[in-house]
C-alpha cells in the first residue's frame, strides 16, 4: 500500500477521531505550537459524555477549548510542564496542576513507562512524499511521547513550518492511527512583549559586554535576554553560535545582522540547534526548511554534559527574584506559580562547565506591585512557597541594572555583601540589618 492510500485509508474528521477518547484517559496535546485545534474543539463537545480526562501540554499559547466551559473541571484536568500565561489562568480556574521538572528529562519520563499516554494528538505538517509529517517547530520531547501512546493523532496544518532536525523531528504515516485536515490556522505567534526598558538595557549591556566572538548562546524568555539579543545584533561581535531550548526572534535578527556562523561550535558546527521555537511570523519564515536552523530534542539540546563540551557557552536567563544566600527564584511568586524550571538550571551549571563559559542570572532590582508598592528583587531569604530553581550551590553571575557579581566559591558573608551591593539602593540597609540577623554579615563588610 503507497503512503497516499494509507492517508487516505486512516483520514477522519476531527469528530470522529476523538471518539476514542474514554473517561479517565491521558490525553498528550504535546508542545506549545503543536497543541491541536480542531481536535481540541471536537474533544470539548465531547465534554458531557466524559469524566476524569487527564490532558497534558506545556507553554500554552492560546486557550484551549477543553478548558473554557464554567464546568469544565468536572470533566478534563489541565497538566503543564511548563506554565505561560494562558496556563496560570487554568490553574486559576481551578482545573490546572504544574509537573515539576527539568524540561532535560522530559523524553525519559516517556521512555521510562512513567508518564501514561493512552492518546496523543498534536499539529503537524501535511505529509511529504515518503510518508512523514514533521513537527514543524517543536522536537521537544515529541517523539518520545508518541512511542509511548496507544493512539496517535495528527492533525494537519498547511502553516506549520518544516523544520530539519538532527533527530526526533518526524513520524510517518505508517505509525500514525487516524490523520486530521484542520482549518490550517495561522500558527499562534508569541508576542515580543513591551519594548526594552533602560533597565533592560542596562543589564543587557553589562551582560553584552562579558560574550566574546566565538561564543555560542542560549537565551531565555523575557525583557531583559531579548535586550541582550538586540543588542548583539547591533554589536560588532561575530560567529556567534545557537544551542538554546527555546528559538526566539532575537536568533532571527542576529542572524540577518550576520553575527551567527557557528563557525567556532564544538557540535553541530554552523548549525543553530533549539528544541522548540515561538515568536512572529518572520520567525517562522526564516526557520521554515533553512538548513541552517535544527531541531533536536530536549535531552539533548539542554543537556549539562552537550552543553558543556561547547566552549564559551553563554547562557542568559531571567529570575522572579533571588534571597542573600544566592537561592534564584525563577518559578513563583511565593505560592502563586508562574512558569516553571525549564532549562534554566541545566544551562546554568552547562555553562559554568564550559571552557570559558558563564552563565547569567539578570533581573531588575525593583519590582512594583498592583498596588502600586516598590520592592526588592534581591530578599533576605525566599518568600514562604517560593521555588528555588537554581540552589546556591549553582549560581555563577547575577546582574542587575546596579552591577554584575560572581558568586562562586564565595562564602554566606561575601555573597550577602556582593548582592546588597547590587540591590537596589532604597533597599540595602535593611538587607544590611537582615543580613546581621541571619548571621551572614561582618562588621568588616561594606556598608
Amino acid at each position: 500500500m503507497s503512503v497516499k492510500e494509507m492517508y487516505q485509508q486512516k483520514l477522519r474528521t476531527a469528530e470522529e477521531a476523538v471518539k476514542v477518547v474514554k473517561n479517565g484517559d491521558w490525553v498528550d496535546y504535546g508542545w506549545c505550537c503543536n497543541h491541536p485545534v480542531a481536535l481540541d474543539k471536537a474533544l470539548a463537545a465531547r465534554q458531557n459524555e466524559l469524566k476524569g480526562v487527564q490532558v497534558r501540554g506545556g507553554v500554552t499559547m492560546w486557550m484551549p477549548e477543553i478548558c473554557k466551559a464554567e464546568d469544565a473541571g468536572e470533566h478534563f484536568t489541565w497538566n503543564s510542564w511548563h506554565c505561560s500565561g494562558v496556563d496560570r489562568k487554568v490553574i486559576a480556574k481551578g482545573m490546572g496542576f504544574f509537573s515539576p521538572l527539568r524540561y532535560s528529562e522530559l523524553p525519559r519520563f516517556y521512555r521510562d513507562g512513567n508518564t501514561k499516554v493512552d492518546v496523543a494528538m498534536i499539529q503537524v505538517t501535511p505529509m511529504d512524499e515518503f510518508g512523514n509529517f514533521n513537527f514543524g517547530l517543536s522536537a521537544s520531547h515529541l517523539a518520545d511521547m508518541l512511542d509511548a501512546a496507544k493512539t496517535i493523532i495528527v492533525e494537519v496544518n498547511e502553516n506549520m513550518p518544516w523544520c530539519f532536525g538532527l533527530n526526533g523531528t518526524e513520524i510517518n504515516i505508517k505509525d500514525v492511527d487516524f490523520v486530521v485536515e484542520g482549518d490550517n490556522p495561522p500558527v499562534a505567534a508569541m508576542g515580543a512583549g513591551a519594548p526594552p526598558t533602560d533597565v533592560d538595557k542596562a543589564v543587557a549591556k553589562i551582560i553584552a559586554e562579558q560574550i566574546p566572538n566565538g561564543a555560542c548562546l542560549q537565551l531565555g524568555i523575557g525583557g531583559m535576554p531579548n535586550a541582550v539579543g538586540s543588542m548583539i545584533a547591533e554589536s560588532d561581535l561575530k560567529d556567534l553560535g545557537v544551542h538554546t531550548e527555546m528559538y526566539v526572534d532575537g536568533f532571527v535578527d542576529m542572524a540577518m545582522a550576520g553575527k551567527l556562523s557557528g563557525k567556532c561550535k564544538n557540535l553541530d558546527k554552523g548549525r543553530q540547534v533549539y528544541a522548540f521555537a515561538a515568536g512572529s511570523q518572520k520567525l517562522y519564515d526564516y526557520i521554515n526548511r533553512n538548513p541552517d536552523v535544527l531541531g533536536a530534542p530536549v535531552d539533548y539540546t539542554n543537556d549539562v554534559h552537550v552543553v558543556s563540551q561547547l566552549d564559551n557557552f553563554i547562557s542568559i536567563n531571567n529570575a522572579i527574584d533571588m534571597d542573600l544566600f544566592g537561592q534564584v527564584n525563577a518559578e513563583s511568586a511565593g505560592l502563586k506559580h508562574i512558569s516553571g524550571t525549564g532549562g534554566q538550571l541545566d544551562f546554568v551549571m552547562g555553562a559554568y562547565q564550559s571552557k570559558g563559559g558563564k552563565s547569567f542570572i539578570c533581573m531588575s532590582s525593583t519590582v512594583k506591585g498592583k498596588d502600586g508598592s516598590v520592592k526588592s528583587r534581591i530578599v533576605p531569604t525566599l518568600t514562604p512557597g517560593a521555588i528555588a530553581t537554581d540552589p546556591r550551590s549553582c549560581v555563577q553571575y547575577i546582574v542587575t541594572e546596579y552591577g554584575m557579581v560572581n558568586l562562586k566559591g564565595k562564602t554566606t558573608w561575601e555573597r550577602a555583601e556582593l548582592l546588597i551591593g547590587i540591590a537596589h539602593p532604597d533597599f540595602r540597609e535593611e538587607l544590611i540589618k537582615a543580613a546581621e540577623a541571619q548571621k551572614i554579615w561582618l562588621p568588616s563588610n561594606k556598608r
